[in-house]
Order: C-alpha cells, then sequence, then structure tokens
C-alpha cells in the first residue's frame, strides 16, 4: 500500500483587511518534511499520518505542508501555485492507494470559493474513482458539496479549543485505510442546521453534544459523527453549522444520523449563546473578584479569526482607569519589536503601541515603557503542538504589562507570559487576545475566565455580518429559518 499525504490551511476572513499572500505561508509553515518531527498544528496530522503507514510497512509520499495566520482571502496566484505543487507531486507519486490532507476547510482565495473543494476535485481527477480521499478540517469549515463529492471520508476535530488533532488524524486514516483494503464502504451524509454560533466544548450543553457524537460512533455503522461550525466571517454560500456523518456503506443511515444530530443541535440552540459582557463590565467584574488572576478574553481582535491583533480598546480602558497588576498580549507589532531589541533590556522609551492596521484596532496608544523581557524566537504550546510567537518583548508602564511580538498570532499559553519572566500569579487581571483556544492552557491558573464581547474586527454578533454570498435563513438573525422558502 502506497500513501501520499499533504497539507495546505488557512482560515479565510473574508472581512479581513489583511491580504493572505507568500509571507504568511513561508512564515508560518512551509515544508515537505513535515512529518519528520516539525513544529506547528498543521504538522501534527502529518506525522500522525506517517507513525501509522509505517507501522504496516506502507510506502509514504509526503507532499508540501503550509499553513498561514487566518487573514483575507489568499492572493490568487498564491493559492494556485501551492495548490498546483501538491498536485504535481501526487501525480509524480502514482499509483498510490491512499491520499490524506490536512486542511482547514475555510479557506477562500481570490476566484475560489471553496479552496478545500477545489483541491479535492483536482485529487479525484488525478486519482480516479476508486483510490481512498480523506480530508482532516477545522470545525470551522464550510462544509461544501464539492467537498463531500470528491472525498471518501472527512472528519472534524471535535473540540474548541482544538485539542484532538491528532485523534482525528488517527480515525481518519483507520477510515481511509479499511476503505482501500475493501473492508467497509463509507458513505457521508450532511445535513445543515441553518445555525451561526460559536460551540465551546468544554461547557454543556455542548459537551454533552460532543459526548453524545462520539458515543455513535462505531454503534451499528456508524463510523464518524462530526459537527462542522462554520467559520462566520467567510462569506460563504455554505457558511454556518453542518452535521456530517459516515456509515459502511449505508446512506439512509448517514442521512438520518446526521439529521438527527442536527436537530438535536436545533432544540439546544437557546441553551448555546455564552455570556459576553461589555469591556466595562468585564473589569468592573475582575476588579471585584475576591483573588487574581482574573482572564479576559478579547474575543474581536482574535489572529485566529483573521483579526489583526493590534487592537487599542482594552489597553485604553484599563489606562484611564488607572490599573495596575494588568497583563495583555499579543500584540501584534514587529517593528516596535525591532525598537526594543536594538534598544535592549531595561532600556527606557517613548513607544507607540496597537491601533495601525485599521478602523477596528482603535487609536494607538503613546506610553513610556521599560523593557523588562525578551525572548527571540518565542513558542507556544496549542494543544501538544508547539508554535511560532516570533520575538517577543515585555513592556511595563507602571503596573500595566504589555507582550508584543513580531509573527502575528493568538495567546495560547501562559508560557508566552512566563518565557518573558512576568509572574502571571501577581497579576489581577491577564487579557488575552483569544476567542477561546486560549482555554485549555489558560484556564488552571484563572480565578476566573470572562469572554468579553469588546469591539473589533470579529465582534461576536453573527446578525450583523454583511454577507453576500449567503441568504438570511440562519439562527440567530431569523428566528425560524427554516419556515423560510
Amino acid at each position: 500500500m502506497k500513501l501520499f499525504m499533504a497539507s495546505l490551511a488557512t482560515e479565510s476572513n473574508s472581512f479581513s483587511p489583511i491580504p493572505t499572500g507568500w509571507s504568511g505561508f513561508r512564515e508560518s509553515l512551509y515544508t515537505k518534511t513535515a512529518s519528520r518531527g516539525e513544529p506547528g498544528l498543521y504538522a501534527v496530522a502529518l506525522t500522525t499520518w506517517r507513525n501509522r503507514a509505517e507501522a504496516l510497512g506502507w510506502d509514504v509520499a509526503e507532499g508540501l505542508a503550509t499553513y498561514a495566520q487566518p487573514a483575507g482571502p489568499t492572493v490568487r496566484e498564491v493559492y494556485e501555485t501551492i495548490r498546483d505543487d501538491i498536485l504535481t507531486d501526487l501525480q509524480a507519486a502514482m499509483p498510490v492507494d491512499v491520499v490524506l490532507l490536512s486542511m482547514h476547510g475555510a479557506m477562500i482565495a481570490q476566484g475560489y470559493d471553496d479552496c478545500e473543494g477545489d483541491m479535492l476535485a483536482r485529487v479525484r481527477q488525478i486519482v480516479g474513482p476508486d483510490v481512498a480521499v480523506g480530508l482532516e478540517v477545522d470545525p470551522h469549515c464550510h462544509l461544501t458539496e464539492l467537498m463531500l463529492d470528491n472525498a471518501t471520508a472527512i472528519i472534524c476535530y471535535k473540540e474548541y479549543p482544538h485539542v484532538d488533532i491528532s485523534e482525528r488524524a488517527d480515525e481518519l486514516f483507520t477510515i481511509c485505510a479499511d476503505a482501500a483494503e475493501g473492508k467497509i464502504a463509507p458513505v457521508m451524509r450532511d445535513y445543515d442546521c441553518r445555525m451561526m454560533a460559536m460551540y465551546h466544548t468544554p461547557f454543556q450543553p455542548v459537551r454533552g453534544y460532543v459526548d453524545a457524537m462520539q458515543a455513535a460512533e462505531g454503534q451499528g455503522g456508524v463510523l464518524s459523527v462530526s459537527l462542522a461550525h462554520g467559520f462566520p466571517w467567510g462569506d460563504n454560500p455554505r457558511v454556518g453549522a453542518r452535521t456530517l456523518a459516515i456509515t459502511d456503506g449505508d446512506a439512509d443511515l448517514a442521512e438520518q444520523t446526521a439529521r438527527d444530530f442536527g436537530e438535536r443541535l436545533w432544540a439546544l440552540r437557546n441553551d448555546l449563546p455564552r455570556s459576553y459582557p461589555t469591556l466595562e463590565e468585564g473589569l468592573d467584574r475582575a476588579m471585584a473578584a475576591p483573588k487574581g488572576p482574573v482572564v479576559l478574553a478579547d474575543f474581536a481582535d482574535n489572529a485566529g479569526g483573521g483579526a489583526p491583533s493590534d487592537s487599542t480598546f482594552v489597553l485604553r480602558e484599563v489606562l484611564n482607569r488607572g490599573l495596575r497588576d494588568v497583563a495583555l498580549s499579543l500584540f501584534w507589532d514587529p517593528v516596535l519589536v525591532q525598537m526594543c531589541l536594538d534598544a535592549g533590556l531595561g532600556a527606557q522609551m517613548s513607544v507607540r503601541v496597537g491601533g495601525k492596521i485599521g478602523p477596528m484596532s482603535g487609536d494607538p496608544v503613546d506610553l513610556k515603557v521599560t523593557v523588562r523581557g525578551i525572548n527571540r524566537d518565542a513558542y507556544q504550546l496549542f494543544g501538544s503542538a508547539p508554535t511560532s510567537a516570533g520575538d517577543c518583548v515585555w513592556l511595563e508602564a507602571d503596573g500595566v504589562h504589555i507582550v508584543v511580538n513580531s509573527k502575528r498570532t493568538q495567546t495560547f499559553h501562559p508560557s508566552i507570559f512566563t518565557e518573558l519572566g512576568l509572574d502571571l500569579d501577581a497579576m489581577k487581571i491577564v487579557v488575552v487576545k483569544s476567542s477561546q483556544h486560549f482555554y485549555a492552557g489558560f484556564a488552571p491558573i484563572a480565578s476566573e475566565v470572562i469572554h468579553l464581547a469588546t469591539p473589533g474586527a470579529i465582534a461576536p454578533d453573527y446578525t450583523i455580518i454583511p454577507y453576500t454570498k449567503r441568504d438570511d435563513r440562519f439562527w440567530p438573525k431569523t428566528q425560524d429559518p427554516f419556515s423560510q422558502p
């Protein structure tokens, strides 16, 4: 047996002012040996697949693995060049028995609303109808007809934060290997839930829903159940929540299973929305807490959703209130980072922080700061995967501690502070620019976690997103979307 595997991934925010070009991919991950110990989120699946294949004595051909931090749609020439590189390597590797791809599922490029579907259709054209083609995607994906028509099996990560990438990769390998060997005949069906929401899996009722999906797998011919959350800021005709079921040769069972889980999610809809206090309300709660640190999530400035990660709304309110023992990260500002590196540890400087990319970044803040810590080529953990944050600098301004960095990324783990020497136990408030992926790392050290409804590029109000490619038949914009023609 022979496996070909590759990865091309980014999450495209159609409304982001930041284009996704060559620098976005090449600064994050760009290699044809990702499975040989390369750090990063999109090396995890390939490493899992190589280990499984080699344990079975299979031949392995590995194509390009590349990933760009979420931003605006990918430049057309960049997408087509990367795609064709992978397809050329697949053609050279033929004949193969299994193709496994790790992609995000919400990649949009200039001229392509559905990069994953485009890639799968071209893969299928090369390998023919009988080769098992598997796709692992982020649940914040657009599950399209072109993807479903050309894949043998699609599996989404189940957890948000995404701490189960390796486990889902392992499941996908098993299904595709069994299909290639003629042991099973996977059939996929999906169901449109007509919902737009955030599904935070550590909390009920979503925790119970995910557990039920996993309990259904392996029962009565059901091979896999996924919830595609959708990525609300991707302007795609299929954006929104969909359930997906894979069964062994039984299309009716797959359709019924997907419908059952979709209707179950719909029944939970009024219990799903989490409380998002305003910036002012969140700071009031944090200051009234008996002990710290209280972790505040600056939801709307999450680089992982395509936001610039340089908004100043929270910082300005902290300064206006005269608060102390507050730590904030990550502010993306490679120019300021370089200035601080040149000045050196202990330098006192007048600097301008944030507010650089656009209106959703707020106004810049001018401060007198001291450079308290420097961490070159910093990494933080996302689950078990180390992810690069570039060079990081800790700045202090009268008890307010700000971490700026050179590579745009969200805050995943407390190590982004502690590796600089900043003691989070001494902080009253810790502010992280992230929507949910911070939770696994920060919840164990927090006295309380509060997700803020901050201003910014991805504010958590799905009724105001200016879609041009899908209709309004989704909850909560339409209270009963199923009654609409």
